[in-house]
């Protein structure tokens, strides 16, 4: 009954949700050419990659923020097992497109399938993996279903679930208590991540704590901060001005950033504004409130690599392109990350602090709980409760260089300190899968 429920509830919501994937589409673009992969059918050149010799570890990872844990994820497996091959799924036109970037044969990068049962018997048909890996908390009923019906194991890695979800979940205890048991192995964050799912059926005997794999991205390449050096280099800002990197903000956010830079610009005009939206496809929003502020703007879309130096220096850098937060994190002075301030949830702040840079975060960090304690304890962060407060904390932090170094150096010792999860949940992947 359970079942017929969700599989009669799920297509329908689905389908309501289809003009929201064709605006995305025209607005994002990068979906139009493999949307069809959501139903499972494949064009020739990923149909080539799954029919490559070997089963894959499928790992699913629904956007960015978890695709670093797979990434990370990957490597770790290849250095056990240096003929393992992977299917990465992800759920946003962005996640893909990173995904693309990062991924070469025989590994194959695929838009999540939709979680109906015809279309998931055909996806584990063409993909055939040894195992399925629920990236934190990817928890798809017929997938993992469908699955476990082959012998298939699903492992849980990095797992989590907030408060806030855990509420939501307890409504649907009937169908968690059913759903839960079916995978194989969970890798749990926290102890409270693994307390608030045991309260919704997971079986005891099947959990451990491994910690958060965030912890073990590894630092900025070279290249990737060489590179957003060269873009500020041939905008006019010299290495004699302090960077203030605002990442991955999301609407109100920006106006925040904008409204603290142009109260000081005259006072420090050694500082400079870089803003990388959460979403590129924002541009025409950030550009309006930079221009309604009598600020100039460089657009990154409209300079690239290789682009004659502007007439004159501008006063913001609008980042409006993909996958070159880090290196802009690397070459920041002080970092603001998004989501964080006007909205809830908060964006990873482990990439600046990986690199040892100087962390400011919002109040809403809801997604890092286990994360956030860490960081509030090891006082490797600036948690600021409102838009009046930030401005102070960067006023201060980028007027005081040796404030900012110890800052970051805690928030790198932090990282180093939580570091080895990834290598935990390798090993249990590797330990449960099909041979």
């Amino acid at each position: 009954m359970i079942w017929w429920l969700y599989n009669l509830v799920f297509p329908v919501a689905y389908a309501l949700l289809l003009p929201h994937f064709f605006l995305r589409m025209w607005r994002r673009g990068g979906y139009r050419r493999d949307f069809c992969q959501r139903f499972a059918r494949y064009r020739r050149e990923a149909a080539a990659l799954l029919d490559a010799p070997g089963r894959p570890v499928w790992i699913q990872a629904v956007s960015v923020g978890e695709l670093a844990v797979a990434f990370s994820l990957m490597d770790e497996l290849r250095r056990i097992d240096p003929a393992v091959r992977f299917v990465l799924t992800c759920n946003t036109s962005t996640g893909h497109a990173l995904a693309l970037q990062r991924l070469a044969p025989p590994d194959a990068t695929l838009y999540f399938p939709m979680d109906v049962p015809g279309v998931m018997r055909r996806a584990l048909d063409r993909i055939r993996p040894s195992a399925i890996v629920l990236v934190e908390n990817e928890i798809w009923p017929n997938w993992i279903r469908c699955a476990g019906k082959r012998g298939i194991p699903a492992i849980m890695v990095n797992g989590r679930i907030s408060t806030h979800s855990h509420k939501g979940y307890r409504k649907l205890r009937c169908f968690t208590r059913d759903l839960l048991p079916r995978i194989r192995w969970f890798c749990m964050q926290t102890d409270g991540d693994r307390d608030r799912l045991l309260d919704l059926g997971a079986p005891a005997d099947r959990m451990e704590i491994t910690g958060s794999a965030k912890y073990d991205i590894s630092p900025t390449p070279p290249e990737a901060r060489d590179r957003a050096r060269a873009v500020l280099d041939r905008a006019g800002v010299g290495r004699g001005r302090r960077i203030l990197v605002g990442g991955s903000t999301w609407d109100g956010e920006e106006a925040a950033l904008l409204d603290f830079y142009a109260r000081n610009r005259a006072a420090h005009p050694d500082w400079f504004l870089v803003l990388v939206p959460r979403h590129a496809e924002r541009r025409a929003a950030v550009l309006e409130a930079i221009a309604a502020r009598k600020l100039t703007v460089l657009q990154r879309s409209q300079f690239p690599d290789g682009a004659p130096a502007p007439a004159e220096v501008p006063d913001v850098l609008l980042v409006d392109t993909t996958g070159e937060l880090r290196g802009f994190y690397a070459a920041a002075d002080v970092v603001f990350v998004g989501k964080s301030l006007t909205q809830t949830g908060g964006q990873n702040p482990i990439e600046p602090a990986r690199d040892g840079r100087p962390v400011v975060v919002g109040p809403h960090m809801e997604n890092f709980p286990g994360i956030s304690d860490d960081f509030a304890r090891a006082g490797a962060w600036v948690q600021v409760k409102d838009a009046q407060e930030l401005g102070e904390t960067l006023e201060r932090l980028l007027s005081t260089p040796a404030e900012c170094v110890r800052l970051g150096s805690a928030a790198a010792a932090l990282v180093d300190a939580r570091a080895g999860a990834t290598r935990r949940m390798a090993e249990r992947i590797h330990a449960l899968r099909i041979r």
